[in-house]
């Protein structure tokens, strides 16, 4: 078998079928893994199927459609009863007076031939003109399957040595040796009571082991009596001249042919070969089908191979693309975020700005030095400056901030606290959470918190 394009596993996979089916060849084991997209289970059972003549799963409908059979003589291998190895022949031969040896006996006998097959043909002929011209009455088929079923069932009762006849109707056979790409081996009889040939045929020759295990072996093998509706309906669409009738179908050129026939009685031993005869003429033709599917399935499953690749890349690019483009909108996010805050520190240094401006016109006038209740504090900043400002002993803390908020050298946001005890008099973020009570804080007189003249007050940088 040739690996190429298999892995390791499917290798695995067609060893391991081969061993449950007894399959020989493994090329064959190959496409049917192919067939059923390497499920092992699947095919197995399939195949199981095959061999007990049950339709697959591919036609399991009892209405499907049966593909167009090509009837030509020309392309068949066509067996008759009288042709060597018939038994028809054989008890014409053992009855028949010797072949004549002078020049006119000969003569005569060539004559008496040719007018025979001639003669045969004709009234073949005659007999399908008469079959379209209505000279046999339409069976409806209502049923197939139970024709079927019904034949196989009798003729099991009948023969108890027997080959496998395929559980289905004509349709479903032919579907499956075209899916399978099998040989359909197709048997036509009439009521072996009143047909000693077919008597004959199916009691000896199909019971003959040899011919059971070849046709197990290499073909789907469906039968039907042509007294049911069916039967006569596939007998209708075949050249029938006598029974029992094998014709073999096999797929040619994408058509399914009828690429051999059978008429006749015959002996085990010389079906045997014609069926052989006939497969190995035609065998190239399934080889052909057998190694364009196997290279269209690898065709397919490369390009889905090419296509899943290519699907992982678009996912891998977009996902790298969604990944930038979340990068961005991050870098975006901050930069909005870094100009936002830019902004509200502009607008905070524009408002304390105008604050300072307006706040300057509350800021009390310094009292004189000989002022009554006048006391001077000093103030020590962040900077290291030391501001020195008188004030009234009735003005009040909320004075004082207004003092220092307006003073160039101030920081924004501040406290203003004593050294020693250290004491809080002011602090904006006390007066925001005092809410109810800030006036309470912030109208408080220098004189209420206890300031002193020459007292030293810092002012710390709530911002460093």
């Amino acid at each position: 078998m040739e690996a190429e394009g298999l892995t390791n596993e499917q290798t695995d996979k067609v060893l391991q079928f081969q061993d449950l089916t007894g399959i020989e060849d493994m090329n064959i084991c190959r496409d049917i893994l192919i067939r059923h997209q390497w499920d092992l289970e699947v095919a197995f059972q399939e195949q199981m199927n095959i061999r007990e003549g049950r339709p697959t799963m591919l036609t399991a409908s009892s209405d499907v459609r049966a593909p167009t059979v090509i009837n030509d003589r020309f392309l068949q291998q066509i067996y008759s009863a009288n042709m060597p190895g018939g038994r028809i022949a054989r008890r014409v031969r053992s009855n028949a007076e010797p072949m004549p040896r002078s020049l006119t006996g000969i003569l005569g006998y060539v004559i008496n031939f040719v007018f025979q097959y001639f003669y045969s043909t004709l009234s073949g002929i005659v007999r399908a003109f008469i079959n379209i011209g209505g000279g046999n009455e339409p069976r409806l088929v209502t049923d197939p399957l139970a024709d079927v079923m019904k034949f196989i069932r009798e003729y099991y009762e009948r023969y108890p040595e027997h080959p496998v006849f395929y559980q289905g109707t004509y349709a479903q056979a032919l579907n499956d040796a075209k899916q399978e790409l099998r040989f359909l081996l197709v048997y036509l009889h009439k009521d072996p009571s009143r047909n000693p040939d077919v008597e004959s045929f199916c009691r000896e020759t199909l019971s003959s082991r040899s011919v059971i295990d070849y046709i197990s072996a290499n073909t789907l093998l469906w039968g039907c009596d042509v007294s049911t509706p069916e039967g006569y309906r596939v007998m209708q669409s075949i050249t029938v001249r006598t029974y029992p009738l094998m014709v073999m179908i096999s797929l040619r050129a994408n058509r399914m042919i009828i690429v051999g026939s059978f008429e006749g009685d015959c002996t085990a031993e010389e079906l045997l070969r014609r069926l052989q005869s006939v497969i190995s003429a035609n065998e190239v033709w399934l080889s052909q089908a057998r190694a364009d599917r196997l290279e269209r399935n690898f065709t397919q499953t490369l390009r889905r191979q090419q296509d899943e690749a290519y699907e992982q890349s678009l996912l891998a690019d977009e996902e790298k693309e969604r990944q930038r483009q979340r990068e961005r909108d991050v870098a975006r996010q901050l930069i909005a975020a870094e100009e936002q805050a830019r902004r509200d520190i502009e607008l905070r240094k524009e408002e304390i700005a105008r604050l300072k401006i307006e706040l300057v016109n509350q800021v009390p006038s310094e009292p004189a030095v000989n002022a009554e209740d006048a006391i001077a504090v000093v103030f020590k900043l962040p900077s290291g400056t030391r501001l020195e400002r008188r004030f009234q002993q009735t003005n009040s803390i909320l004075d004082v901030y207004h003092f220092l908020f307006c003073h160039p050298e101030s920081p924004d946001e501040f406290e203003i606290t004593t050294n020693f005890p250290k004491r809080v008099l002011y602090s904006k973020a006390a007066v925001d959470a005092a809410e109810g009570s800030a006036n309470e804080i912030v109208n408080k007189t220098l004189k209420e918190v206890g300031l002193k003249n020459r007292e030293v007050l810092f002012v710390n940088d709530l911002e460093a």
